[in-house]
């Protein structure tokens, strides 16, 4: 089966105001992960509950189109233009002037970030990433 004949979800992201598509079998990667957390524990339970707020499964239409929920739309604060920006396994969707503002605010930092987070990784034998 192909990912558009699984189907998607579709989310607020966690961090941004924007919002997550996720091919299905990226989702159900998710959720098993997810389900392993004990939900006896306060934060766990509150996590998971903030985690699947607003999640809904998405489908093609017969267009190839994919309807953006009216509470996602909301949520996301899109006016009129979408940005798609993919994100490793996932896409996420932006309003125009949002995702330039994310950008714009964290290309001052990009260079620190990226040495932070990518400088200790070494994956190669050879030493050179």
């Amino acid at each position: 089966m192909s990912v558009l004949q699984e189907g998607f979800v579709m989310k607020r992201s966690v961090f941004q105001p924007c919002l997550e598509l996720y091919p299905m079998s990226e989702w159900n990667i998710m959720m098993a992960k997810v389900n392993k957390l004990n939900r006896f524990v306060k934060k766990n339970n509150d996590f998971i509950r903030r985690f699947t707020a607003g999640v809904k499964v998405v489908e093609l239409d017969s267009s190839g189109r994919l309807l953006v929920p009216k509470d996602l739309y909301s949520f996301a604060g899109i006016q009129k233009e979408v940005v798609l920006s993919s994100s490793v396994n996932i896409i996420e969707i932006w309003d125009k002037d949002e995702y330039e503002q994310a950008i714009g605010d964290a290309t001052v930092d990009f260079a620190d970030l990226a040495e932070e987070v990518m400088g200790g990784v070494n994956d190669e034998e050879d030493g050179i990433s």
